[in-house]
Parts: structure tokens; C-alpha cells; sequence
């Protein structure tokens, strides 16, 4: 007979565990599959296997109005792919989606090959840098700018519109309160935003286009464009800074990419595994569900812990180092099932393009400690010296 969840009384949310999750997450492993978190009125998950059935399970762990961990960003977000369910989904989904397939992302691969080598060349040149400022932040920013046509001030704007529209998924902490404003500056654009503010050809008139022939329902645009730019920015700013300062820490991995191009899409996976982009992301459940041996009820806020499953020993052998060639395919950083993320393509593109850059041009990356910033959602470095470059 099914018992009543573990109970803790960690705070999700608090500074020093949003900075260092792990050792938090291996607790609440410990204690279960499924953990009541009061402080959050949440249900966090914590196991692989437990996460990627719940990831998969949209019947079951809602995604409508439900992702973020506050009822004013749940309401904010309602009528786009990321806070709905199937039929509705799918139809807003594919929009999103059609300019990032794999075939869509062919013509853009060269380019962006070309930009990151041309950014690491001038990199390596400077010899010592800013991680983040000038790379991490600096690539992906100029490649979604372009890809949607983002001009004028939505182009200046990226960045701190993308880190609040992240930060206000979390609870209603002083965080998520500061943040509130600035993502409203995005909300509002969108909402007012023309085919005509974007530039030609690119992915943001495709979708004005897209809800020209009812491919969408009337005002979609706006929202679609939303989560190309709060998606589409943060997360890839994340995963690039994580990618130097790994490989700054671990030259021993970052050699064997060296020495074996062929690893560089492992490589990525272990980054993603290693260090989850994001934090936690939320559900509701539609019914009472049991989980190992445990009853979650109808209508729990439930806590997607990507990385607490992306460290679980009952999945991942020595899941605590960080190891290139362990390919893990099936880590759960991008999601799974039909909310996996949307944008995860031209992710990969950036992401192999800087590692195959810097695995060419650089023998030796010396770091400083990276300094990181309380986040609600997103786990990402504030500032990362790399004091030396060995050029290769």
C-alpha cells in the first residue's frame, strides 16, 4: 500500500543551493524517488528513472499553467507551447519548430562555424579574457539576434530580457519580485511586436507569416517569439561558459577532444550532464500518482530536478566526474518527451562549433575560479577569467 512521500525541509530556492545544487540533490536522492518540500509547496523528483517517466507522462505531470513556481508567471505564460498540453502543443510547437529542424539548421551550420572560429581566433590573440562577456554571452547573443532579426533595442535588450523572463519562473522571492519588471518589458514587446520590427528573412517574419495562414491561432506570433528569445539566449549563455570553465578545470578531458575530434558531441552531452543549465522546472499533477512506493496527490506542484537525476548513481556510473568520452545520450538537461527542448538543435550547432573552435586553436585554457550569481531557474557563471590561453 502506497505511504506517505519523505518530507524536507530544504528551501529549493535558497542562495546556497541554487549556486551548489549536488549536495542537495544527493540528499533528497536519499531520501527518495518523490520528496515533499514544504518551504516550496512542492514535490521535488530526484531519481533518473523517476524524472524521465514524469518528463514523458504528460497526461499525468501537466505542463499547463504549471511550469513556473508562481501563479503570476503561469498566467503570463499561458497560450505558449512551454505552459500547454497536446492538442494545443503540438499546433504551437510546430511552429516553433519548423525553422529549427535538422534540415533548417543545415544551411545555418556553416555560418555558424565560421563565427565562432573567427570569435576564438580573436580570443586566443587577447591571450586572457572574460569567459563569459566575451564569449559566452557574445556568441549565442549574436546568432539568435540574427536568426530571428531581432534589431534596435530588442537587440540590446536580449540578455537582461532573457536572464528576468528565467529568473521569474521561481517562487515569489525577492528574485523573482526585482525580475518581474524587466520581463514584463519583454512580455510587452511581444505582445506589440510587427512583422515589420524584424528583420528580412529571418525566423521571426517566417512566424508572422505562419499565423497569416491559420498555421497558428491569431496572436501566437508574439508568444512564439518570446520563447525563441527567453529559451533561445539564457541557456546557451549557460551551457558555452560551462563548457570553458570544464575544460579549464579538466585538461586532461579537454585533451582527449583535442586529440579526437570525434568526441566533441560526447563531450557537449557531459557538459549538459555534468552541470544541468537548469535548476528546476515545474508540473502539476492531474491525479493522484504513485511513485516508488509513495503517493504524490491530484494537483501537487512537482519540481523537474534535472540535475539531481543527471547525478543519480542508479544510472550513471561515477556520476560525480566528469568524463568526455561517457557519451550520456540520454541525460535529462534538455527535457524529454513532447516538451524536450524546442531549440535544442541550434543549441548543439553553437555548442560543437565553439568545442571544435577551441579543441583546434587552444592546447591549454587557464582559469580562475568562476563566480557564480544566485538564480532562480538557471544555474550559470557571472564571470569566469581565463588568465592564459596555450595556443595550440
Amino acid at each position: 500500500m502506497p505511504h506517505t512521500p519523505p518530507v524536507s525541509d530544504v528551501d529549493l530556492f535558497a542562495d546556497d543551493v541554487v549556486v551548489d545544487p549536488y549536495p542537495t540533490y544527493a540528499a533528497l536522492r536519499d531520501l527518495g524517488a518523490a520528496v515533499h518540500v514544504p518551504r516550496n509547496d512542492v514535490y521535488a523528483l530526484t531519481h533518473y528513472d523517476t524524472l524521465r517517466a514524469a518528463l514523458a507522462n504528460w497526461e499525468t505531470f501537466s505542463s499547463a499553467a504549471a511550469i513556473g513556481f508562481n501563479s503570476e508567471v503561469n498566467e503570463a505564460l499561458t497560450g505558449t507551447s512551454l505552459a500547454s498540453d497536446p492538442p494545443a502543443h503540438a499546433q504551437l510547437r510546430a511552429t516553433l519548430t519548423a525553422n529549427l529542424s535538422p534540415r533548417a539548421l543545415r544551411g545555418l551550420k556553416g555560418r555558424i562555424e565560421a563565427k565562432a572560429d573567427a570569435l576564438v581566433a580573436d580570443l586566443v590573440e587577447q591571450s586572457s579574457f572574460d569567459a563569459i562577456d566575451a564569449l559566452a554571452r557574445a556568441f549565442p547573443l549574436e546568432v539568435v539576434a540574427d536568426l530571428i532579426g531581432f534589431t534596435g533595442d530588442a537587440r540590446h535588450n536580449m540578455l537582461r530580457w532573457g536572464k528576468a523572463a528565467n529568473q521569474v519562473i521561481g517562487p515569489m522571492n525577492q528574485r523573482t519580485v526585482e525580475s518581474f519588471p524587466i520581463a514584463g518589458e519583454l512580455y510587452a514587446w511581444c505582445s506589440a511586436v510587427t512583422r515589420a520590427d524584424l528583420a528580412k528573412d529571418s525566423i521571426g517574419r517566417a512566424i508572422f507569416e505562419a499565423e497569416e495562414r491559420g498555421d497558428v491561432p491569431p496572436g501566437s506570433a508574439g508568444p512564439i517569439i518570446h520563447q525563441y528569445l527567453a529559451a533561445g539566449v539564457e541557456n546557451t549563455v549557460t551551457a558555452l561558459g560551462n563548457i570553458v570553465a570544464l575544460f579549464g578545470a579538466h585538461p586532461d578531458q579537454f585533451e582527449l577532444v583535442r586529440r579526437d575530434p570525434s568526441l566533441i558531441p560526447a563531450a557537449f552531452n557531459e557538459v549538459l550532464r555534468y552541470w544541468a543549465p537548469i535548476h528546476a522546472w515545474g508540473r502539476r499533477t492531474t491525479r493522484d500518482v504513485e511513485i516508488d512506493g509513495v503517493t504524490v496527490p491530484a494537483g501537487a506542484r512537482i519540481a523537474i530536478l534535472f540535475g539531481a537525476g543527471n547525478r543519480d548513481p542508479r544510472h550513471y556510473d561515477q556520476p560525480d566526474a566528469f568524463l568526455v568520452e561517457r557519451n550520456p545520450v540520454d541525460h535529462l538537461s534538455l527535457g524529454y518527451g513532447v516538451h524536450g527542448c524546442a531549440g535544442q538543435g541550434l543549441a548543439r550547432l553553437e555548442a560543437h562549433a565553439i568545442i571544435d573552435a577551441l579543441s583546434r586553436r587552444v592546447r591549454r585554457l587557464v582559469v580562475a575560479a568562476e563566480t557564480r550569481v544566485p538564480s532562480n531557474v538557471t544555474r550559470s557563471i557571472d564571470r569566469l577569467p581565463v588568465l592564459e590561453v596555450v595556443p595550440a
